[in-house]
């Protein structure tokens, strides 16, 4: 069994196509209408993927503020700069629990938390 993706339903596809491409680093695979008032797009480089679906239809969006996606980074300080320039707060951490991890989370545009990991 493999696991494909992570289905998040979006306000704005833009702004978030925006985010996940700019702030998280995810390279846009394909995005199509699903009918009338739906899109969906799919990003990431390998076989896990995240599924941004935005649809007219869609009322209120609730993200659980308990679930999150973790994405690695090189260096966790040249992470945080790169946001700082760009204006996005840190939602909380650093974090070290352990001496071979490192992470902080921010918010993507629809509440979601994004973490992002160093690993020694």
């Amino acid at each position: 069994m493999a696991f494909l993706w992570t289905t998040i339903t979006v306000k704005n596809m833009e702004e978030s196509l925006k985010f996940y491409q700019e702030i998280v680093g995810l390279p846009l695979n394909t995005r199509f209408q699903a009918g009338p008032g739906m899109e969906i797009s799919f990003l990431g480089d390998d076989a896990t993927q995240v599924e941004l679906i935005c649809s007219e239809n869609a009322g209120t969006i609730n993200i659980g503020s308990e679930i999150s996606l973790g994405f690695a980074v090189e260096s966790l300080d040249e992470k945080i700069a790169f946001l700082q320039q760009q204006g996005i707060a840190l939602h909380s951490g650093p974090f070290a629990p352990n001496p071979h991890t490192k992470y902080f989370f921010i918010q993507d545009p629809n509440g979601l938390k994004i973490q992002f990991v160093e690993k020694a």
